[in-house]
């Protein structure tokens, strides 16, 4: 932790998930090291923590994939054509320009026919114009690229259970081997983050993380049962006006303060250095104001996952908030009472 309290997440991936980089990180301080449960397999986690604890007394937090539908794999370099149809499944199956599998499969149970679905940002659009059996059948409205394990927007959103079946398994290994932070995706309501405060050690720190239109809309009861929040600014534009989404981050920030909760600030802060070996001046200049807004921490996540340098990304954070405390020095010394944000309003129905 920085002079300023200024928490720094990393989340591990094959660019990361080494000795040599983690050894690295911890020889930098990073505060926590983040295990991803949606890119990471279930019996791949225990290796995953066995590594980084071999390597680092960092802690570990196991990010569950929670209430999220995501496609399958998918064949390399697939294109769906404005037009076509193809059948969604919610069986594993390589997808195609014919076939795509959608998990959790629970989502089928409430799917209905002109329901949308966007997949990742920029891939194609579909439109349900069918139920078969236990899947559906769709017409491709927006064709583009389909990769695997890509997040998937349905539009009405679908009800879906806070945790995976997955989650609950990597929550009980975790339990077991002592790790003692956990982070719930898709946080979206005081019930979920209940439900979640079950299931994990009763002394574990619990981030809830504020990525959705209903996590926005039940912010506060978010924010006060939780120890700590994380803004996931892509995710949250896929149910949030791009153009909305820096000022959703400035409300969330401040209801933050408000409880004395720390707020951590992810996706795309440094989203240059995933292909480059420097940031773009507008990506210092976020982060400058996401700290000076009263941001707790900040979290990289395809910068020290897939990027071409983990460690050179940490290193620019680090001089960032150096930057921050020599220019704007704010200390967020534990249990300081926060002065009340403005009141800011904004339509999310």
């Amino acid at each position: 932790m920085s002079m300023a309290g200024v928490r720094i997440m990393c989340t591990l991936g094959p660019a990361s998930l080494n000795p040599v980089v983690v050894r690295e990180l911890d020889a930098r301080r990073v505060d926590l090291l983040r295990i991803n449960l949606s890119h990471t397999r279930i019996e791949d986690v225990r290796a995953a923590i066995d590594l980084i604890r071999a390597c680092s007394d960092v802690p570990i937090s196991l990010d569950t994939e929670g209430a999220q539908v995501r496609c399958g794999s998918v064949v390399p370099d697939l294109v769906l054509e404005t037009g076509s149809m193809i059948d969604l499944l919610p069986t594993a199956v390589q997808g195609d320009a014919h076939r795509i599998s959608l998990r959790p499969r629970s989502i089928f149970e409430t799917l209905e026919p002109n329901a949308t679905m966007t997949i990742d940002f920029q891939g194609a659009t579909l439109r349900v114009i069918g139920l078969r059996g236990n899947g559906a059948r769709a017409v491709v409205e927006r064709g583009g690229r389909v990769e695997s394990n890509r997040a998937v927007t349905i539009a009405p959103a679908p009800s879906l259970p806070p945790l995976t079946r997955k989650d609950v398994a990597a929550i009980e290994l975790g339990r077991r081997l002592g790790i003692g932070h956990y982070a719930l995706s898709f946080a979206a309501s005081k019930e979920d983050v209940a439900s979640v405060r079950e299931l994990i050690p009763s002394d574990a720190h619990l981030i809830s993380k504020i990525e959705s239109r209903a996590g926005v809309l039940n912010m506060d009861e978010i924010i006060v049962g939780s120890d700590a929040v994380l803004i996931d600014r892509g995710d949250l534009s896929r149910e949030i006006p791009l153009d909305e989404v820096p000022y959703y981050q400035k409300v969330i920030v401040r209801r933050a303060n408000r409880w004395q909760k720390p707020v951590y600030v992810a996706t795309n802060l440094l989203e240059s250095m995933v292909i480059n070996g420097r940031p773009t001046v507008a990506e210092a200049n976020d982060i400058a104001n996401t700290l000076l807004d009263g941001a707790h921490g900040l979290v990289l996540a395809a910068e020290t996952a897939i990027g071409v340098d983990p460690v050179g990304a940490v290193d620019m954070v680090l001089r960032c908030i150096l930057a921050f405390e020599r220019t704007h020095f704010r200390a967020f010394p534990e249990g300081s009472p926060a002065a009340p944000p403005p009141e800011m309003s904004a339509s999310v129905a």
